[in-house]
């Protein structure tokens, strides 16, 4: 069985044990609606993307089509 021929320092350990950490979510505000939404998707309170209408807006009453 292979083993390494030099000890690990602490910086590489601990630069490879950083990954695992959860990052924040990244989220921005919709310049039509300002509500908070993530960024480079569509919004989805009143469906603009790039200053355009992409989706029908979402209304309150509205299931969802695999509610029954």
């Amino acid at each position: 069985m292979a083993l390494p021929k030099r000890r690990k320092s602490h910086a590489k350990v601990r630069t490879r044990r950083q990954q695992w950490r959860a990052q924040p979510v990244a989220s921005t505000t919709c310049p039509n609606c300002s509500v908070v939404m993530v960024p480079h998707r569509a919004c989805l309170n009143c469906g603009h993307y790039n200053g355009r209408a992409v989706l029908p807006p979402r209304s309150k009453n509205t299931a969802r089509p695999d509610s029954e």
